[in-house]
């Protein structure tokens, strides 16, 4: 007998998402920002969740580095190891949407596969994309992390932008909200962020 064959699921058992939103007075939703190292996601995703605390939200953020020193630590960045990590987040932020959470991920999540990835597992309603745009030669200037400079130096394999591709939003992401930091200033874009995301959270 195989292992699925094994496996006996509880969710038509379990207390009701409903339920959970109820009691906080919030739906469950996914907030996927991506893009470029250094376009701003983190930055992003960090303030709009302090905002959305301080407005009574309950919340959780899931990063790229944070998640690889944990969950994903022994994943690399091959085309199937990013396929992997994004799989794994998906799945995690499905269990915080089910939970009633407003879940805020900030992954570069560079290929449309995987964002198609990502939607396939949350579902279109519960998934808000948040494609964080700055190109190459803008996150290079900033490089927050010193990796441009490391990638140009031969000290980063498969960086993204560089060795590994990065896709550009397609027609079939048609829902994705832009947020171009190249030409808003931080504040403007915080604003516009949460303008649009009150909007799917409020009960």
């Amino acid at each position: 007998m195989s292992s699925a064959e094994n496996l006996h699921p509880i969710f038509d058992r379990v207390l009701p998402r409903t339920e959970k939103e109820a009691r906080l007075g919030q739906r469950g939703r996914v907030l996927w920002f991506f893009g470029l190292s250094g376009s701003g996601k983190s930055t992003l995703a960090i303030a709009l969740e302090r905002r959305l605390h301080a407005q009574g939200f309950v919340t959780q953020l899931l990063d790229g580095d944070n998640v690889r020193t944990g969950l994903n630590r022994g994943l690399g960045f091959s085309d199937a190891d990013r396929t992997e990590n994004i799989r794994r987040i998906a799945e995690v932020a499905k269990l915080h949407a089910q939970a009633g959470l407003v879940t805020l991920c900030s992954f570069i999540t560079p290929l449309r596969a995987h964002r198609a990835l990502a939607r396939e597992i949350l579902g279109a309603d519960d998934l808000l994309p948040i494609y964080v745009k700055a190109d190459f030669a803008t996150c290079a200037r900033r490089d927050p992390k010193g990796l441009y400079a490391k990638a140009a130096a031969g000290g980063v394999g498969q960086f993204t932008g560089r060795d590994s591709t990065f896709e550009e939003p397609g027609a079939d992401e048609g829902n994705a909200l832009v947020i171009d930091t190249e030409a808003a200033s931080p504040e403007a874009c915080l604003a516009l962020l949460q303008v649009a995301v009150l909007s799917r959270i409020r009960l």
